[in-house]
């Protein structure tokens, strides 16, 4: 029996609090793109965000405890550590842009937003999906390694997304710099949260080539 199968069979609960994460990192954006769609009650979906950001933390914290408590844990201590930071950071980026969007008192929203926000849903959804493969057998897994590329192609085409929404923030006529200011720091952070679902990916990459 391989050392990964013998891990596995140690304690399942490392995989359920990974799990929790990705799923309020989904919840997040889900609620994020719903108030990209409804302006008009930010203070109701920022206090939706805050909470998931809440249980968000609480999730990472258990699960950084859980780690530091078990002497054999299903992947290694450092690749687990990793993976649910970055999980963590998601819904911080997104609880982030979110508050700034509120704390600005921002009127919108901009058309360029919507895109955005939709393709970080999808890499949400894509990240959600990939973490849920390292449960079973994920090393000879051809749909996780599927899930990884897409979530690839998927960030690319947000790359390009938050490059033409600041292009055309940047160049509108007549707007004023402290509405550009306001802007950039809502595209930065949902740019941020797109590249770490990227960066996820290329951990859950890392974890397959070191137990193939």
């Amino acid at each position: 029996m391989s050392m990964l199968k013998i891990k596995q069979r140690r304690d399942m609960s490392i995989y359920d609090l990974l799990e929790n994460q990705a799923r309020v990192a989904t919840q997040s954006a889900e609620t994020f793109l719903a108030m990209a769609r409804d302006f008009g009650n930010l203070p109701q979906y920022a206090q939706k965000l805050d909470q998931l950001e809440s249980e968000g933390d609480h999730l990472t914290h258990d699960l950084q405890n859980k780690i530091a408590t078990m002497f054999i844990t299903p992947l290694d201590k450092e690749d687990l550590r990793e993976l649910s930071q970055a999980l963590d950071d998601v819904t911080d980026l997104i609880e982030a842009a979110a508050a700034r969007a509120e704390l600005y008192s921002l009127v919108g929203p901009r058309p360029d937003l919507l895109p955005s926000v939709e393709l970080l849903l999808q890499l949400s959804q894509l990240t959600e999906s990939a973490v849920h493969e390292l449960r079973n057998g994920f090393t000879k897994s051809k749909t996780l390694r599927e899930t990884l590329k897409e979530i690839h192609t998927v960030e690319n085409h947000s790359d390009r997304a938050f490059r033409a929404a600041l292009k055309n923030l940047f160049h509108e006529p007549g707007i004023d710099a402290l509405t550009v200011i306001k802007w950039k720091e809502m595209f930065d952070r949902v740019e941020q949260a797109s590249d770490k679902c990227e960066a996820i990916a290329a951990i859950i990459g890392t974890i397959i080539d070191k137990y193939a």
